[in-house]
């Protein structure tokens, strides 16, 4: 009898310190991937890099996190360099830790550009599995400003068709040739890489994108639109020899209103999302979808390349107000080094670094 008393003493005793201190505690959802960023990846020997750590959900955890260089822990999380090298970092957080990346420092005789990374995303408004790709660049945009997003409509222009799309994009079938992958949605990354499914909860591999060796050629462009008419210059300046790069420059579509069907969580979990607005909607390209090859002799270190286009507003542009440019070099394997987009009206300088 004595036994049974104590134990119900012992179980009151319980309820009353758990509901007691129900309001001063939270269950902390746990974290299973950290990612770390660098404002810069190349700097001159003394100047300072400063590094940020994020969780999948952009949960900031920088002051809680060690950062290590060359596997060594640094105070706080800016690290510089009096000698010329390239150093690895890493992020670690309760026992976790991120993919690195690489930071160099040099004597000021090297130029690189910012690195971005390019997201073409293979879609339809047919497809009710492809929200879940548009959510990952969300996610993704979120986290970085150095992401070039641009959505490709497939497959068909047929009215009467079930995969039917009113943005489809007819020339897109030549470049998904050359990929590895069947159905929709996917998303590639830099042209060939696929971005890993679920994409949403693979946000760490398009940003390293962003990260480590700078690229050695710069994007910048100038445009104007009036009259009906695009006039598009594209420069592209390299601080290397390169050979054997092509050129493709894509002319993209704001805020397209239509359903889209969605078989995802996102979006509310709603099927048929009415009104749904498209945004990096490909309209044209004033290349080939493939690229147009540049003469070697215009991509040795030093040297800028310049392409200018004067063409018609392509005839399937709704609203000419609400055009973008995407503008990329490619090497001879149909990747793309680095990418740029700008704005009708935008005069645009080289990221240099």
């Amino acid at each position: 009898m004595q036994m049974k008393k104590n134990l119900f003493l012992f179980l009151s005793a319980l309820v009353l310190l758990l509901s007691g201190c129900s309001t001063d505690y939270e269950i902390l959802r746990s974290v299973d991937s950290i990612i770390l960023t660098a404002d810069s990846s190349t700097k001159v020997t003394g100047e300072t890099i400063n590094f940020t750590v994020t969780n999948n959900d952009g949960d900031e955890l920088t002051d809680q996190a060690t950062i290590l260089v060359n596997g060594n822990p640094i105070v706080g999380h800016s690290y510089s360099s009096d000698v010329v090298g390239t150093f690895e970092v890493k992020a670690s957080y309760l026992g976790i830790e991120s993919q690195p990346v690489t930071v160099t420092f040099h004597d000021g005789s090297e130029i690189n550009f910012v690195k971005r990374v390019l997201i073409e995303d293979y879609t339809g408004t047919w497809c009710g599995y492809c929200p879940r790709v548009a959510h990952g660049i969300e996610l993704a945009r979120e986290q970085s400003d150095k992401i070039v997003a641009t959505a490709i409509h497939r497959p068909s222009s047929v009215t009467t068709s079930s995969v039917y799309d009113p943005y489809n994009f007819e020339a897109a079938a030549e470049l998904e040739a050359t990929l590895d992958a069947e159905g929709y949605p996917k998303g590639f990354l830099n042209r060939k890489t696929q971005w890993n499914f679920p994409e949403p909860e693979n946000i760490a591999q398009v940003i390293a994108l962003t990260q480590g060796e700078n690229p050695k050629l710069g994007v910048a462009m100038t445009s104007s639109v009036t009259g009906g008419t695009i006039n598009l210059e594209v420069n592209t300046k390299f601080s290397k020899d390169f050979t054997n790069l092509k050129l493709v420059v894509y002319v993209l579509e704001n805020g397209l209103i239509y359903e889209q069907h969605n078989y995802t969580e996102y979006y509310n979990d709603e099927d048929i999302i009415e009104d749904f607005e498209h945004n990096h909607v490909l309209r044209a390209t004033l290349t080939s979808i493939l690229g147009d090859a540049i003469d070697n002799t215009e991509t040795a270190t030093g040297h800028t390349y310049s392409r200018t286009f004067t063409v018609p507003v392509p005839a399937n542009i709704a609203n000419a107000a609400n055009i973008e440019f995407v503008a990329f070099i490619v090497d001879e394997n149909g990747n793309a080094i680095n990418v740029r987009k700008s704005a009708p009206g935008e005069t645009q300088g080289f990221e240099e670094l």
